[in-house]
């Protein structure tokens, strides 16, 4: 029986991502080339939040418990960075431009 090949990211997932959304700004760097948000994604569903404070990633780490929004922030460039949010309600992750919250 084959695999899928996103079976290795669900396994390692700690909780449910609900509708991936990329905003304007990330969706037009993708478009252009300049962005490939999946493996800071990759991070942020693993529980690697990315370049955070230390009280961000304890509370990102008692939300996976509580429920609660978890927020990570990703430096890609010296020029480039995205954050990417899971709401409480897991029903969404939106992948965004700092600037754009």
């Amino acid at each position: 029986m084959a695999s899928n090949p996103h079976d290795r990211y669900i396994r390692k997932r700690l909780f449910e991502i609900g509708a991936l959304e990329f905003s304007e700004g990330v969706e037009r760097l993708m478009n252009e080339g300049w962005l490939d948000p999946m493996p800071c994604f990759e991070r942020h569903m693993r529980g690697d939040w990315g370049d955070v404070e230390d009280d961000r990633w304890l509370r990102n780490n008692a939300a996976l418990k509580s429920g609660e929004r978890l927020d990570s922030f990703y430096v890609i460039t010296r020029d480039l960075s995205i954050r990417i949010v899971t709401e409480a309600d897991r029903s969404a992750t939106r992948i965004v431009l700092p600037h754009e919250n």
